[in-house]
């Protein structure tokens, strides 16, 4: 099996739990969802700390924390919190097509953060994807008589996440590890008051113990195959089969939790997937760009020598 099939393997894989775990966290909507993420941050940590173990590369987890980078990395952490908690909030309260919606927007969000933050070029097809982007959130504001905060507020707290980032130079197992140890000790306050105080999740039986547990798993094992496969795919194809979270959750919340797809959804959602064809053909074009780049110049090179 060739590096690239694994690959597409392994983004696969890591779309598919990302895209289902709203039925995981559906079935723990008995807990709050502050408790869940609290167990979230405390086991992700735990997962995360034994992988780096086993990779022997603990060492980066201290450095990381220890050098100047560590506000970025608290920045970090507080972004990733907020889209997580807000993530479980709106499984557990019937609002997963709002998150589906969320993370549909994120890659147009993204390009516009670029452009912002990074003075990146926007381009005639992007900005074309941005503007359907921005008229369907119009749409569902006037369709549903109140704006699509969950789901903005999902993209945004993604995309910012993305920012800073961008910046950090940390692998990805290392920089989440170092993300959620700056959390664990709240959360691991928070659990304690809880418990202590006789309330918890502990009082709903050991089943609910486990399952909270297996979020460390849940977490991180998609992150884990998603940088396998960011090594060995292109960017715009790593980007088009994130596309399969949001389908899936978008199918979750309206076939097995039976969420209302109104018509204001059934406006918006067509404009968000031209959109987001708009946007992958632009991807793919600057990336093939690139590449005749590349190799013209590798050409070049060869001749010169």
């Amino acid at each position: 099996m060739s590096d690239a099939v694994k690959g597409l393997f392994a983004i696969a894989g890591a779309a598919t739990i990302w895209g289902l775990s709203s039925i995981y966290y559906k079935a723990l909507d008995h807990i709050p969802p502050l408790e869940v993420l609290s167990h979230r941050t405390l086991w992700s940590f735990v997962f995360f700390a034994l992988v780096l173990l086993v990779q022997r590369r603990i060492g980066e987890l201290g450095r990381l924390l220890a050098g100047r980078n560590v506000r970025q990395v608290a920045l970090a952490a507080v972004m990733i919190s907020i889209n997580w908690f807000f993530f479980i909030y709106s499984v557990q309260t019937g609002r997963a097509l709002g998150a589906s919606l969320g993370y549909y927007i994120f890659p147009l969000v993204a390009v516009v953060l670029g452009v912002v933050i990074f003075r990146e070029t926007l381009g005639w097809m992007r900005g074309l994807a941005v503007a359907l982007a921005v008229i369907a959130v119009v749409t569902l504001t006037l369709g549903l008589g109140v704006a699509p905060w969950i789901s903005l507020t999902l993209a945004f707290t993604f995309g910012l996440y993305g920012v800073v980032k961008k910046g950090l130079n940390a692998g990805p197992v290392a920089s989440v590890t170092g993300e959620v140890a700056l959390v664990a000790p709240l959360s691991l306050g928070w659990l304690g008051y809880l418990y202590l105080g006789g309330g918890g999740a502990t009082a709903d039986g050991a089943g609910d113990v486990a399952l909270l547990m297996f979020s460390g798993v849940l977490t991180g094992l998609p992150l884990i195959l998603f940088s396998f496969a960011a090594r060995r795919l292109t960017y715009g194809l790593v980007g088009l089969m994130q596309y399969i979270n949001p389908t899936l959750q978008f199918l979750v919340a309206s076939l097995i939790f039976l969420e209302p797809v109104t018509r204001a959804h059934m406006v918006a959602l067509p404009l968000i997937w031209t959109a987001l064809a708009i946007y992958s053909i632009a991807t793919f074009r600057q990336e093939r760009a690139s590449s005749r780049k590349v190799a013209s110049a590798s050409t070049s090179s060869t001749r010169v020598m």
